[in-house]
């Protein structure tokens, strides 16, 4: 029944988010906290890890919540019912949109759904260092995580460091001062 749970749950997560792993992040965090699967900083800790890790994020997040919940079958049927959707509506699409892509309405539509994305991703942001207390108060932690997070930002964005090395020296960081 648990696994059933996994599969149906993350089937219908990747059958309705759309914006791609970061997009997804909010929907997988409501559903695994609806269904008690992990508690808050369980999630976020599960989402770094996916994060750093190679692959999708959102599907990394769901094998990491699959495993978390029962074991490495949990972690398969997860992943599997994440991925399952994708395939089947990109081979669809792959037939139909050669013929549509250049349809002005079709057009349109992805020009409407690239804000909504992107408000998405900030949204995940937000809540995910409101959950972790990293914006709940003025403290030593959240004016280090926020110096952090700007000095990733700045690195990737103006240095144009690669993601990787951010998240080594973030890490490194991290161990620095939280240790």
């Amino acid at each position: 029944m648990l696994l059933w749970g996994l599969f149906k749950t993350f089937c219908m997560i990747g059958l309705v988010s759309f914006g791609g792993g970061y997009a997804m992040i909010p929907v997988i965090e409501t559903e695994v906290s609806r269904n008690g699967w992990m508690t808050t900083q369980q999630f976020t800790d599960a989402v770094a890890i996916a994060g750093m890790s190679p692959g999708a994020i959102a599907t990394n997040s769901a094998m990491v919540v699959g495993y978390q919940t029962a074991g490495v079958l949990g972690a398969i049927v997860a992943a599997l019912g994440m991925i399952l959707p994708s395939v089947v509506i990109i081979l669809l699409a792959a037939v139909f949109f050669n013929k549509v892509h250049k349809n002005k309405t079709v057009q349109s539509a992805f020009y409407g759904l690239r804000p909504v994305v992107v408000g998405m991703i900030i949204y995940a942001a937000i809540k995910l260092a409101f959950s972790n207390g990293m914006m709940n108060s003025i403290s030593y932690y959240s004016i280090s995580a926020f110096l952090l997070f700007a000095l990733s930002l700045f690195a990737l964005m103006h240095l144009r460091m690669h993601p990787v090395y951010v998240i080594i020296l973030a890490g490194l960081v991290g161990v620095t001062l939280y240790s």
